[in-house]
This record gives structure tokens, C-alpha cells and sequence, in this order.
């Protein structure tokens, strides 16, 4: 008679395909994130006078400025023109993340459905 209530010899079938198939998402989601981490995302304020890109780390690259925003007179608008691009690049920076996120998940946001 078989005994009730264990698993001789290893996990049972499920369980190793689920374990399986966890490492696999696993490994599918950090080629994403480096993907996403190589990736730049610019955006543009003051009608293109500004311009900033930031990778997917969320670290600016590059902020490009048109000579005719440069006012000695009103530093405080370039200011804003500058935080408003770098603001808006990594809103997409993170908008990409959480689309990845998404796809991996199946929209649960990065948790289990139970």
C-alpha cells in the first residue's frame, strides 16, 4: 500500500515545473531591467529650448540648452525650463519600467495573484 501524504524523491512535477518556470521569469526580468537601464529617454520644455536625457537608471546624460533661453535676467525660468525636461525624462524612464514590470507580471504589479 502507498503511503498518503508525502513526495519520495524530490518535489512532485508542478512544483518543479513552477520553480522552473519562476527561474526562467526571473532570468527574463533582469534582461529586461538592463535592457531598460541602457536605454536613454529625452525630453524636451520651453517649445525645444531645453532638452534633457536620462537612462533608465534615472542618471542624466545630457541637458542641451538653446543660447537664446540662456537670459541672465531670468536664471529662475531656465531653472524651471530644466527641472521641467529632467521631470518629464524620467517620467518615461519610469513608465517604460513599469510597462516592463506589467508584461512580467501579468499586471499584477510585481506580486502573486493570491
Amino acid at each position: 500500500m502507498a503511503k498518503r501524504g508525502g513526495f519520495p524523491g524530490g518535489m512532485p512535477g508542478n512544483m518543479n515545473n513552477l520553480m522552473k518556470q519562476a527561474q526562467r521569469m526571473q532570468r527574463q526580468m533582469e534582461e529586461s531591467q538592463k535592457e531598460l537601464e541602457e536605454k536613454e529617454f529625452t525630453a524636451k520644455s520651453g517649445g525645444g529650448a531645453v532638452e534633457v536625457t536620462v537612462t533608465g537608471k534615472k542618471e542624466i546624460t545630457k541637458v542641451k540648452l538653446s543660447q537664446e533661453v540662456v537670459d541672465p535676467d531670468d536664471v529662475e525660468m531656465l531653472e524651471d525650463l530644466v527641472m521641467a525636461a529632467a521631470n518629464e525624462a524620467l517620467r518615461m524612464a519610469e513608465d517604460a519600467n513599469a510597462e516592463i514590470m506589467n508584461k512580467m507580471t501579468g499586471g499584477f504589479g510585481g506580486g502573486l495573484p493570491f
